[in-house]
C-alpha cells in the first residue's frame, strides 16, 4: 500500500526554514526533513 501522507504548504514552508538555520538542533533538522519528504514534488513548468 502506498504511502498518501501529505504534508501542508504552510507546514513545509516551515520545514525549510528549519532546515536553513544553522543553530536548529539535528533531532528538529530530522523531523524536517521527514516532513519535507512527504510534500508531493513541484510540477515542472
Amino acid at each position: 500500500m502506498p504511502n498518501r501522507e501529505v504534508t501542508s504548504k504552510e507546514v513545509a514552508s516551515k520545514a525549510a526554514k528549519v532546515l536553513r538555520n544553522p543553530k536548529s538542533s539535528p533531532a528538529a533538522k530530522s523531523a524536517a526533513a521527514s516532513a519535507l519528504t512527504q510534500r508531493p514534488n513541484r510540477k515542472k513548468k
